[in-house]
């Protein structure tokens, strides 16, 4: 009886806190990058976006489905984007291994945009 309580209470707790916590600052990187926000939670589209934000063609999208490249290019994008707000490699590290407290730095936070 207890049980199915606490698989309810888990459920809520991921839709109502860890999803929009993830959401919300990717959306503000969005916006501060003059892109719409609603953009960041469409799954392809927000990759082309991403691209468009970065400077980079779309194509660079087939990129991510070759096995090691695909890794090696989406390190170099979080980079190109940690230099697009003025941040520099220290903060790129922070993004790709604390997402869930740099992203809501660079979301929240006083950096502005800059296209590279």
């Amino acid at each position: 009886m207890f049980v199915n309580l606490n698989v309810g209470a888990i459920f809520l707790f991921i839709v109502f806190f860890i999803i929009p916590l993830s959401i919300i600052p990717v959306w503000l990187i969005y916006i501060k990058a003059g892109k719409p926000g609603w953009a960041s939670i469409i799954p392809v589209y927000s990759t082309l976006v991403l691209l468009d934000i970065l400077g980079k063609p779309w194509w660079f999208l087939f990129l991510f489905f070759i096995p090691v490249i695909g890794i090696v290019i989406g390190v170099w994008m979080t980079n190109l984007l940690s230099k697009s707000f003025g941040k520099g490699i220290g903060f790129t590290i922070g993004l790709l291994f604390l997402p869930i407290i740099f992203y809501p730095i660079l979301g929240y936070g006083s950096s502005t945009y800059k296209k590279l």
